[in-house]
C-alpha cells in the first residue's frame, strides 16, 4: 500500500505530470478543454509545499502516484486539487488522501473539507459523495468558496455543472 506524506520540493514537477495524466479521462467524455488544461502552476505547488499543505501518496519506491493540495477557505481545508495517476486509479488512493487531509484538518480544529467539482462527471461529485462529501446549496457557500467559484467561472468552466461540496472532519 502507498504511504501518504508531505511532498518534497524535488517532486513538484512530478506532481504536475500526475495532474496532466489524471486529466486525460476527461477527453473520453468530451471535456477536451479540461483534459488539455495546464496543471497547477509550480509557484502554487511551492507555496503549498512550504506551508505543509501538499501531500503525496507514494508507491513502494517512494515515488508519488497521487497528490492533493489544500488551502484555507472560509475556515475549512479546501481541497484545491486531487490527482491520481490513471495507472493507480480505482484503488482507493484518492480516498486515503482525502482521509489524511481530514485528519490533518481535524487536528487543527478545522470543521470540514471543501472542494468544487463537476456534478455530472462520475469520478467527480458522485465519487466525492461516496467519500462523505455533501453538495452545498448557494446559501451554504461562504464568501471564500464563492470567490473560488467565481474564479472558475472566469476561466470559462460550465457553472451549471459545477458544485461546491463539504465533508465534516469529525
Amino acid at each position: 500500500m502507498e504511504r501518504i506524506r508531505t511532498a518534497r520540493t524535488d517532486e513538484l514537477a512530478d506532481l504536475q505530470r500526475i495532474e496532466v495524466a489524471s486529466g486525460a479521462p476527461f477527453r473520453e467524455i468530451g471535456m477536451v478543454d479540461i483534459a488539455d488544461a495546464p496543471p497547477l502552476d509550480l509557484d502554487v505547488l511551492e507555496e503549498g509545499q512550504r506551508a505543509g499543505r501538499v501531500w503525496v501518496a507514494a508507491g513502494p519506491d517512494d515515488q508519488p502516484i497521487a497528490f492533493a493540495v489544500a488551502h484555507l477557505v472560509d475556515g475549512c481545508a479546501h481541497v484545491q486539487q486531487l490527482s491520481v495517476h490513471p495507472t493507480h486509479a480505482r484503488r482507493g488512493v484518492g480516498r486515503r488522501l482525502l482521509d489524511h487531509i481530514a485528519g490533518w484538518a481535524g487536528q487543527r480544529g478545522l470543521p470540514a473539507l471543501t472542494l468544487t467539482t463537476f456534478r455530472s462527471v462520475p469520478w467527480n461529485a458522485p465519487y466525492y459523495a461516496r467519500c462523505g462529501f455533501v453538495a452545498l446549496s448557494p446559501a451554504q457557500v461562504g464568501p471564500g468558496l464563492a470567490e473560488v467559484l467565481a474564479a472558475e467561472a472566469a476561466l470559462g468552466l460550465d457553472m451549471t455543472d459545477r458544485v461546491a461540496m463539504r465533508r465534516a472532519t469529525r
